[in-house]
Order: structure tokens, then C-alpha cells, then sequence
């Protein structure tokens, strides 16, 4: 970092989506000009469009654009930006892009190198910290890392064990072992996985804390020795070690505690010399002893809920410390007021096993109730190549009961259309008695899987009545005093389930809609101002949605807190009986990439035998054969980028 006092007036931001519009936002309150990078795929995104000047740093793939540390400070460089800052993911962490922009001459927006280095690796770290007297979990983290040696110090460690990649993250190349029988191949698993990931296959071993709280205290340090904490926040409810919910402060952190855990975290950072934001991640167990795990060397996706408690804009002190000041407050002056939530909606099908989803987002309305952090509008593309989370919805409240209701009617009152969401689940999680109780643990998802994602029956009977009406109208809008009263027979989709129905017209906006044979019920049309709102009354009660059309036969709708794809079948021929998979067409089942051909044109395959594997959003997914048969053609290549539904083999009859 630079030392020279206010040595900046414009700020690269080497980062995309949400976090780069974040930094722009208080970059342009303090008077700052801002850069944007974008890739390929982000030539219209609305960080690229909010941003003073903008730069391509390359194609669409992470690793030709935002992770290229020579296009970005080329880019610094041809802009006159003199800093730059490295959001969080991508780069944040990365020592080598630190010392590029030391070399550079620019200022880095974040920690030194070495102090990346140091905290990057998960065995040194952890010896750094055993150093600083920070209490860290019985593990290994030794040089010597053969099967045997592994196994042997897991032994000594004591079952369960918690394999964990050195340069991990993401919850990449970590397995639970919970036998010395199941050790090797879950080593073998782990290490193959680190490998690919990260290009390094180095482990270490941890104990296994069974459901803990996982706990992050909030750290800032300036170069002139000052370091404070800003309270803890709670981030236990995780789906594959990815945090979902995270608030501040803990439901399980007393004042004592946080006093304690707050204080390890400042020594932590003053033995590596920390500048900047950082955070260190513990576990906590049922009877309040805490372990370090590890620390994150940025600002982290969850940073709004220590504002909204604080009252403090972490980018701001970032900015003020990567200036050359000192922080402009005392741990004394940390004040915490009320409570947080935050929640990450991310693209992806809950119903579908959390499959990532891209595409274009037809419709985008954040509640007005709630801080919602995105880089969305209407038609925004929501590409293929990059981590599913779209946007962070924060509330606060003086109670944390009053935070998490504010955030569920804001969920509810939230529109996503185009694009499947985990919006209800999210509503689910946040209802959850468990967690409403504050008794939620990092087995929180795992256990209550069934009732996060169980169907809602009443409000997809209701939203099928909806799509009736809907398609009855068409686009038209007001039906005239003067149309038909005979039954109109529909057939539909909606959200993947077949429904048909019988819809009479009773004059003046009141319809009869039989729908999937059950008895009629009443519909009246109450109000349709042009703008996609519909409000309408079922049998006596009123309520409202929005939809917007994307065609004569596809469009989709907000109702009750959820979106809803509707395609109208009515004209399209009925397949028939057994018939599923009998065209013998595999479609991708999302935007992506071609990342491995399994077979090969004229293999005979088995139906669900594996196929071809995509990548979406960081995520390998398998498609298999939809029947038995020959491969008669396929449709990709390794590399290839394909949209979703679009044919990529075909099989024929052996």
C-alpha cells in the first residue's frame, strides 16, 4: 500500500456484479471517479454502465478476464486509475495481484501481500495463529502428506475428521470422514478435487466439531497500529460450507463472549501486521469454546449487516486506511444498535438440487423496505460464467424477530422473473422455527431439508387458477362486455406440473375456472392497469401479482411471494403415454459450457448413463442418457457454450 496521504482520486474496482456496484456507490460519495472491468460477457452490465470510465480485460471465461492480473492493471494503467480495489472473490485474495499492484505503482485497496501470503494458507495460518495464542482446532498441517502419515495423525486427531485443501475455498477439496475405513478414498476425493480447483492437492487435517455455530468477527486495522473489531456476525446456515443467511449480531454470542472473541481477532490481526478490512472465522460449540478456522484477507459479501448494526460504511474506512489515515475511531466508539439479516439470493432451481440457472432476468423489482444490494434491472443477462448469487437482501430491526420479519415481507414483496430463484426457499429458511428460535446450527439446511423445500399446494392451486385467468386474457387486457360466454378448454405448464383447464366466462370480469376436473371456482378480475400488475378476487378473497409476457405461449408471474413460469400448451400436441425420454434428445438442462464428451458417436449406452458434463457458475453438472441405445450424433464440442434446452446428443435405437 501506498504511503503517501490521499495519493488517489480514481479507483479501479477489479470486480463484477453486486460488490463493484457496492464500491462505486461510497467511491462516488467520497469524490472519487470510478473504473469498471468487464469481460465479454458483461459488455451491458450495470456495473460497467454505472462506472465513469470502463475497460475490456478480455472474454467471458474467469480466467481471460477477471482473473487476468496483467489485463486489469493494463487497464488501471490506460484508464489513470491509481487504485484499485478487488471486491471480494476473483482476485481479493490473491498476494500475487497485491504485489502486481505494489509493482505497479498503484495502491491495493486491501491487506499487504505478505499478509495475503500468510493468512492464504490454511496449515501456515493456522501456525501463525497457535503462535498468537489464538485457540485453533487439533488437526495436522505437517509437510508430509502421504496416505499413510494422513491417516495415521486422523487416528491420533480422533473421529470425526475434517479434510480440508490448503488453498481451498468454496467448500472445494473438503470432505468429513467420520470412519478410518472411509479415510483413503475420501483423501484420494478431496486431494483430486483440490488439485483441479486450485492446483494444489495439499491438505490438512482438523477435528470435526459436529453442528457448531460458524462465527466471523469483523476486523479494521490502519499502518499505524491501530486495530479495532466491529462485533461478530453469525453466518451457521450454510448448503454445502456456502453461507445463505448471515446477521449480526450472534443469537448465541453473549456480551462476555463477544468481548473475548473480539479481542483474539485484534491479536490475530496485529501479529501479521494487518491493514485494512479482514475477517477471522471461528467455530463455536454448544458450550461456548471457539476454534479459529481461518481468516478472509477483504471485505466480505455479508459486510451489510455490521453496517446496519454499526452505523459505519466498511468501504469508506477501507478507502480512509488504503489513504494513509488512521482510523477514525476507537474500539470505545463501536457502538451496536438493533439487529441484522442478511439473505443471498442466488439463480439457481432449489427444486432441481440448487442447479445454477442463467439467462435473461425478464423482470426485476427490489422491495423498497429493504437494503438490497444487486446489479440488476429489467433484461439484465444473468450470465453462465460466474458465481449464482445476483443479490444480498439486509434487513434490520431493533429485535431480531422485528429484522427477520421485515425480511421475510420483504422476500415476499421482491420480484425475480426469468430467471428460477431460491426466493421461496429463502422465505422457508427464515421461517423455520429453528431458526426464528435462533437455534440454528451449520447442520440448520441438512437437517430441515424436507420442510425448506416441500411443495406449497394451496398456493400452487391458487397460482394455477392465476394462470387460467392469465392465459384466458391473453394479451388483450380488459375483456369486452361484449365476448363470448362459452367455455374456453386451456392447457398449461406451470413451473414443469401439467394442468388443464375449463374456463367459462360469466360477463363483467368474472370467470369459472374448473381446473384439473375439481369444481369451479369464482374469479373476478378487479383491476388491470397495463403495467403487468393483475389484481383479482378467488371465491370472495382479493389479491395481486405481477407477470410479464416474453411470448404469445411463455411468460411469467409473482405470486404470493414466489415466481411462476406459465407455458401455454393449449395448441401443442399431447405426448404420449410412456413416452418421456422416447425422442431420445438430451437438452442441457442450463446455460454452459462443454467441459468433458463421456461418449463417444455410435457407443451403445444405457439410459442414465453419463454423457456430457457442463460447467455453470462454478459448478460441474452431469447429463445422462435420457434412454438405452447408439449415440447418434452429438451436437458439442469440449468447449463449446450452450444454451439452455438446446440439443447436445442424440439417441437412437441400438
Amino acid at each position: 500500500m501506498n504511503t503517501n496521504m490521499h495519493a488517489f482520486s480514481k479507483i479501479l474496482i477489479a470486480n463484477r456484479g453486486e460488490i463493484a456496484v457496492r464500491v462505486m456507490r461510497t467511491a462516488r460519495a467520497m469524490g472519487y471517479r470510478t473504473v469498471a472491468v468487464y469481460s465479454s460477457a458483461d459488455a451491458d452490465a450495470e456495473h460497467v454502465r454505472q462506472a465513469d470510465q470502463a475497460v475490456w480485460i478480455g472474454e467471458s471465461l474467469p480466467a481471460q478476464s477477471y482473473l487476468n492480473i496483467a489485463a486489469i492493471i493494463e487497464a488501471a494503467r490506460t484508464s489513470g486509475a491509481q487504485a484499485v480495489h478487488p471486491g471480494y472473490g476473483f482476485l481479493a485474495e490473491n498476494a500475487a495481484f497485491a504485489q502486481a499492484c505494489r509493482d505497479a505503482g498503484l495502491i491495493f485497496i486491501g491487506p499487504s501481500p505478505e499478509a495475503i501470503r500468510a493468512m492464504g494458507d490454511k496449515a501456515g495460518a493456522k501456525r501463525l495463529m497457535q503462535a498468537a495464542g489464538v485457540p485453533c482446532i487439533p488437526g495436522y498441517q505437517g509437510e508430509d502428506q502421504s496416505q499413510p502419515t494422513l491417516a495415521a495423525e486422523a487416528a491420533r486427531i480422533g473421529w470425526p475428521v475434517m479434510i480440508k485443501a490448503t488453498a481451498g475455498g468454496g467448500g472445494r477439496g473438503m470432505r468429513l470422514v467420520t470412519s478410518a475405513e472411509a479415510f483413503a478414498d475420501l483423501l484420494q476425493s478431496a486431494q483430486s478435487e483440490a488439485l483441479n480447483a486450485f492446483g494444489d492437492a495439499t491438505v490438512i487435517l482438523e477435528r470435526a466439531i459436529v453442528a457448531p455455530r460458524h462465527i466471523e468477527i469483523q476486523v479494521f486495522a490502519d499502518r499505524h497500529g491501530n486495530a479495532i473489531h466491529l462485533g461478530e456476525r453469525d453466518c451457521s446456515v450454510q448448503r454445502r460450507h456456502q453461507k445463505v443467511i448471515e446477521e449480526s449480531p450472534s443469537p448465541a454470542v453473549s456480551a462476555e463472549l463477544r468481548e473475548r472473541m473480539g479481542a483474539t481477532a485484534v491479536a490475530a490481526a496485529k501479529a501479521i501486521a494487518y491493514e485494512g478490512a479482514g475477517t477471522l472465522e471461528f467455530l463455536l460449540d454448544a458450550e461456548g469454546q471457539y476454534w479459529f478456522m481461518e481468516m478472509n484477507t477483504r471485505l466480505q459479501v455479508e459486510h451489510p449487516v455490521t453496517e446496519a448494526v454499526t452505523g459505519l460504511d466498511l468501504v469508506e474506512l477501507q478507502l480512509r486506511v488504503a489513504a494513509g489515515e488512521p482510523l477514525p475511531l476507537t474500539q470505545q466508539d463501536v457502538r451496536m444498535r438493533g439487529h441484522a439479516i442478511e439473505v443471498r439470493l442466488c439463480a439457481e432451481d432449489p427444486q432441481q438440487g440448487f442447479m445454477p440457472q442463467s439467462g435473461t432476468l425478464a423482470a426485476w423489482r427490489p422491495s423498497p423496505a429493504l437494503r438490497t444490494e444487486h446489479a440488476l434491472r429489467d433484461r439484465a443477462e444473468v450470465p453462465a460464467f460466474y458465481d449464482s448469487m445476483i443479490a444480498k437482501l439486509v434487513s434490520h430491526g431493533r429485535t431480531r424477530d422485528e429484522a427477520r420479519q421485515r425480511l421475510i415481507a420483504g422476500l415476499q414483496d421482491t420480484v425475480a422473473l426469468g430467471i428460477a430463484t431460491n426466493q421461496q426457499f429463502l422465505q422457508r429458511a427464515l421461517s423455520h422455527p429453528v431458526f426464528a428460535e435462533g437455534a440454528a446450527t451449520t447442520a440448520f439446511i441438512a437437517a430441515h431439508a424436507d420442510a425448506l423445500l416441500a411443495p406449497d399446494t394451496a398456493a400452487e392451486d391458487h397460482a394455477a387458477l392465476l394462470a387460467a385467468l392469465l392465459l384466458q386474457l391473453g394479451g388483450r387486457g380488459w375483456p369486452s362486455a361484449l365476448a363470448h360466454t362459452l367455455p374456453n378448454a386451456l392447457r398449461f405448464a406451470l413451473n414443469g406440473k401439467v394442468h388443464a383447464a375449463r374456463v367459462t366466462p360469466q360477463g363483467a370480469g368474472r370467470f369459472d375456472v374448473a381446473l384439473d376436473a375439481h369444481a369451479p371456482a369464482r374469479i373476478k378480475l378487479l383491476s388491470l392497469p397495463g403495467d403487468g400488475a393483475v389484481r383479482f378476487s378467488c371465491n370472495g378473497v382479493s389479491e395481486q401479482a405481477m407477470s410479464v409476457r416474453e411470448s404469445a405461449a411463455h411468460l411469467w408471474f409473482h405470486f404470493r411471494g414466489r415466481a411462476f413460469e406459465l407455458q401455454d400448451l393449449t395448441h401443442v400436441a399431447v405426448p404420449r403415454a410412456g413416452a418421456a425420454g422416447g425422442d431420445g434428445l438430451l437438452r442441457a438442462s442450463m446455460n454452459g459450457r462443454v467441459i468433458a464428451l463421456l461418449a463417444a458417436e455410435g457407443d451403445t449406452v444405457a439410459a442414465g448413463q453419463p454423457l456430457v458434463t457442463l460447467e455453470a457458475m462454478k459448478m460441474e453438472h452431469v447429463h445422462c442418457a435420457p434412454r438405452a441405445g447408439r449415440v447418434a450424433a452429438l451436437h458439442v464440442a469440449v468447449g463449446a457454450q450452450v444454451a439452455a434446452r438446446h440439443v447436445v446428443a442424440e439417441i437412437a435405437d441400438a
